[in-house]
């Protein structure tokens, strides 16, 4: 999708630091922080929304969760906890219509989350 604004992202046409990439993701901090710990795992491959996986993607979100595992052992929020979350559609917040995780911790997080 030439117009994502991640998948510029996630084929560095952007000046973005990850700090985490392999061949099916990559990780960054949020530009607009909600947590101590906020990251963004973004999938190299367009999907625009959580209704938009198919069965064959589940290797993909497999691996995203394993990663934000790691990102969380990284970042020292394993212990404490962290949560992740993705946001679909207009009314469940997403704002960028790229299939993406945040990684939210280092501070307690309320419930209901908003």
């Amino acid at each position: 999708m030439k117009d994502c604004l991640f998948c510029k992202i996630a084929a560095g046409e952007m000046d973005t630091d990850f700090v985490y990439e392999d061949e099916k993701v990559v990780v960054f901090e949020d530009i607009n922080p909600q947590a101590p710990v906020h990251l963004l795992i973004v999938p190299k491959r367009h999907i625009s929304d959580l209704n938009s996986l198919k069965p064959e993607d589940g290797d993909l979100i497999g691996h995203v969760y394993q990663i934000a595992k790691k990102m969380a052992a990284k970042f020292k929020i394993a212990e404490s906890g962290y949560r992740l979350v993705s946001n679909c559609g207009d009314n469940g917040g997403q704002t960028v219509y790229h299939i993406h995780f945040h990684l939210l911790g280092g501070r307690e997080l309320q419930w209901p989350p908003g």
